[in-house]
């Protein structure tokens, strides 16, 4: 008994010392999941508010990026005000539940990035892209990445992702580069324009993303390998959409912005399929049962569930399909419930960001049905909170994280051998960023014995990112190892390019036309074109023979074209002389290819600098600066001064009406709705006005049609540039009884 009261003292001892510990306990009954797993809150609010993503440091802790300035009422208002911060989440009673949170990073705007590399934090704060040293948890010195991240846009609609790749490369959706740090320096190439919200990576190193419609996209082959040709914007092997089954099987009728469009919802009023898909992740935990390895989840946010995808590899390509028909991995009655992003943890379990908001769709695209539905659910109340969720398989539910920040090379070297991917792959940048070189031959050992091709990757880009390989290695690889292992390999001698070692590249090209491996040949097909460019003579004729070999092969095609930049006429001169297929897919590549050099017309990834801002985004803050004094900032419209938008005949269907009252002003009364507004005073044109051009006035009517109408419409700026010429009869403000008369035809 004495025992007891000793143990219940020293207990409420240690509690009342730490007061700062904060637990939310969250109920999950309306929550089902998949047999097996079990789920649990470790992080909810007032710990951390509107969480978009979060990343684990090498102690195992959680950091998390709150855009608590995001969509706080229906109209979006103060969007812009630096409300956002950057946290670690500590767990410091040790229950598994986070208790504690320190500031890193505050007043910031609308944060949407984060990632531990180099020993510090990338993080994006748009328009910028910063690296900040971390010093006993607090931020050190900041090094600007990259101004131009994410200069413009909707936030659903920007730059984000910041994930490390196998080979060393940062990557991102929702942009069309990547970045790197090498010898203090930062990297910034062109690269694939990828997704929207979210982007990961298997084992291999190929990448997956989505949009809203299509739950699951990715590329067939490791990066850039389709887009070192400027001349040729790639169709084959980039961007493929993996699954054409986008069905969802959601608990409950959740509301969507247009679910009142045919084939929205079903006849139970149950979204059919997703809508605002996001935030892709490839389970490479080790923990989950067989048969869970490297399948794909997907957030859906908007129906509060998250799917399941299997992936399937086909040597030249890849393709997906839903684990279930009928129902989801995960799915709650929840309205709160938004995951928008999941990660691998240290400890194998898959963590959930919940950003848990009622409404999650930017202002500028939210429908009038939407809004009016939204009120009426009170979802533009939920505001406030965050959450983060952990899923585990029950039968590894004591798992515990490994921390790598104290660990020793040699721990390290083992750790890439490691089954939970995130392990493995923090453990080799680790050994990058130490740089110890005694540990080339153990790297070099685990290449030729290993039977773990995952760990030989790492190791193999471990040296690579200590500027360790070898020519003769990398041969030995491209000749023996595995698929993966030799097209990595493969990859990565285009490093050694010269004429010394032409010929023993081209023995085993060779060597590999004999072997038929569609999965190693189209590597080595997609690199002859840089080896040509030094050893035209004794490339060409191999080059002619994977030619020919896959001259109706698309991916293929694709990357050979890609590859062969610098030789574009001498390769056509080549095929020309041996009678190669003229009507053959590859050819007419070539040929797209030549002309385009010549017009001097590149792939849009090498001509722009970053991503543009989208015109409805762009129309909504031009409407607000402009129309919403009169209009009201809702389209609610203002009595004697201005009639309502929302659902007015004039903001659909003919869209030139509308043109024409915005580029000439309105004057008189008007029928709107069926109700007859007699307005004070005309409403002023905007043709004279200097600062607004075309493509201003043509965002301000897609926004306007897209925020008010039930069937939004668009308009382009071409079309605005020959509606100008139009007059009204008197050179003034339109009459309604002149723009009834009007008739418009495409």
């Amino acid at each position: 008994m004495i025992f007891r009261h000793l143990f219940l003292l020293t207990t409420l001892l240690f509690i009342s010392c730490n007061r700062d510990i904060v637990e939310t306990n969250i109920p999950l009954e309306s929550y089902v999941l998949e047999d097996g797993f079990q789920l649990r809150s470790i992080a909810a609010e007032p710990l951390l508010v509107a969480p978009v993503v979060m990343d684990f440091d090498n102690k195992g802790r959680i950091w998390v990026a709150e855009m608590n300035g995001y969509m706080n009422n229906m109209e979006g208002r103060g969007e812009d005000a630096p409300l956002g911060s950057i946290k670690i989440l500590e767990d410091r009673d040790r229950d598994g539940v986070m208790d504690h949170a320190i500031k890193f990073l505050d007043n910031l705007t609308l944060p949407r990035a984060i990632a531990h590399v180099y020993g510090g934090l990338l993080y994006a704060e748009p328009p910028n892209l910063w690296f900040v040293e971390i010093e006993n948890d607090k931020p050190g010195n900041r090094i600007l990445v990259d101004s131009l991240y994410a200069p413009d846009g909707n936030p659903e609609h920007q730059p984000n992702g910041l994930m490390m790749n196998v080979d060393n490369w940062i990557y991102n959706a929702k942009s069309h580069f990547r970045y790197r740090q090498k010898n203090g320096k930062w990297l910034k190439e062109p690269t694939t324009f990828r997704g929207q919200w979210g982007i990961t990576h298997d084992n291999f190193g190929r990448l997956y993303f989505n949009d809203n419609s299509g739950q699951l996209l990715g590329d067939y082959l490791l990066p850039n390998r389709s887009t070192r040709n400027k001349f040729l914007k790639p169709r084959y092997g980039v961007n493929k959409l993996l699954t054409k089954d986008q069905r969802v099987y959601p608990l409950h009728a959740s509301l969507v912005n247009r679910g009142y469009a045919e084939g929205i919802l079903d006849g139970d009023s149950l979204l059919v399929d997703v809508t605002a898909a996001c935030a892709p992740l490839v389970y490479r935990g080790g923990k989950f049962p067989t048969g869970y390895d490297q399948n794909v989840f997907v957030c859906v946010p908007e129906a509060n569930l998250i799917k399941r995808n299997v992936l399937q590899f086909h040597g030249d390509s890849t393709n997906a399909y839903q684990a279930w028909q009928g129902k989801e991995f995960l799915a709650s009655t929840d309205i709160g419930f938004r995951p928008v992003s999941l990660n691998n943890g240290p400890d194998g379990a898959m963590y959930i960001v919940d950003m848990h908001r009622g409404v999650i769709g930017h202002h500028a695209y939210l429908s009038p049905y939407f809004k009016k539905k939204a009120r009426e659910k009170l979802l533009d109340t939920i505001i406030g909170r965050g959450r983060i969720l952990k899923i585990q398989n029950e039968s590894s539910s004591n798992s515990n994280s490994i921390v790598l920040e104290s660990a020793k090379d040699e721990e390290l070297l083992g750790f890439l051998n490691h089954s939970n991917g995130w392990v493995s792959d923090r453990s080799q940048q680790l050994l990058i960023a130490r740089g110890n070189l005694g540990l080339k031959d153990s790297l070099v050992s685990m290449l030729r014995t290993s039977n773990n091709e995952v760990a030989q990757i790492h190791a193999l880009y471990t040296l690579e990112g200590m500027d360790a390989l070898d020519f003769n290695l990398l041969i030995d690889l491209a000749n023996q190892g595995d698929d993966q292992l030799a097209s990595h390999a493969i990859v990565l001698l285009e490093t050694f390019v010269n004429s010394t070692n032409t010929n023993k590249f081209l023995d085993l090209g060779k060597r590999l036309l004999e072997e038929k491996s569609l999965f190693k040949d189209v590597y080595f097909a997609s690199s002859l074109g840089v080896w040509a460019s030094y050893s035209k003579e004794l490339t060409l004729p191999l080059l002619l023979k994977y030619s020919l070999l896959y001259k109706d092969n698309p991916i293929v095609s694709e990357a050979i074209v890609s590859g062969s930049t610098d030789i574009l006429d001498e390769y056509k001169k080549s095929l020309d002389e041996n009678n190669f297929e003229t009507t053959s897919l590859l050819y007419q590549m070539l040929l797209e290819s030549i002309q385009n050099k010549e017009d001097d017309i590149l792939n849009p990834i090498y001509v722009s600098n970053g991503l543009n801002e989208d015109s409805r985004t762009k129309g909504a803050k031009i409407f607000r600066q402009i129309c919403a004094a009169c209009h009201g900032i809702n389209g609610e419209g203002n009595e004697g001064l201005a009639p309502p938008l929302v659902h007015s005949n004039y903001v659909s269907e003919p869209i030139e009406r509308m043109a024409l009252i915005i580029l000439n002003g309105l004057k008189g009364p008007i029928h709107v709705n069926g109700e007859l507004y007699e307005m004070n005073q005309a409403m002023p044109g905007l043709k004279n006005n200097e600062t607004l051009s075309d493509e201003d006035i043509a965002d301000v009517i897609t926004y306007v049609s897209n925020a008010f109408a039930d069937n939004p419409v668009w308009i382009s700026a071409d079309r605005i540039r020959e509606l100008r010429k139009l007059k009204s009869r008197d050179g003034n403000e339109y009459t309604e009884e002149e723009l009834l008369e009007l008739s418009f035809q495409e």
